[in-house]
């Protein structure tokens, strides 16, 4: 896939490659995965922060936990019927989302 991808289209990939399974899991069990995916990420932005001179291979490892987050997040949604989308609307929205938080 060489295009741009949206959100939607990437919650239904992810929903067609993962759903029976994720279901079965359930929300508390992909959570706790999900979770170990966000400490996965932290550990490759530590390695990645400023003043440090990460390797290729660390810089990669960053993307691809980046990735695996917002994989595991769209499980999440999946598993919870949460349209991820539509959730996003509240970013566009001027009305809604107003300042930056401390």
């Amino acid at each position: 896939m060489n295009h741009p991808l949206s959100v939607q289209a990437f919650q239904a990939l992810i929903r067609d490659r993962y759903y029976a399974t994720d279901s079965a899991r359930g929300p508390a069990g992909t959570f706790l995965l999900f979770m170990e995916e966000v400490g996965e990420l932290a550990t490759a932005l530590h390695e990645n922060r400023p003043g440090k001179s990460p390797t290729s291979q660390q810089i990669a490892n960053m993307h691809e936990e980046f990735a695996d987050v917002l994989a595991w997040l769209a499980t999440l949604a999946n598993i919870m019927n949460v349209d991820l989308d539509t959730a996003l609307s509240k970013y566009t929205d001027p009305d809604r989302v107003k300042g930056v938080k401390d």
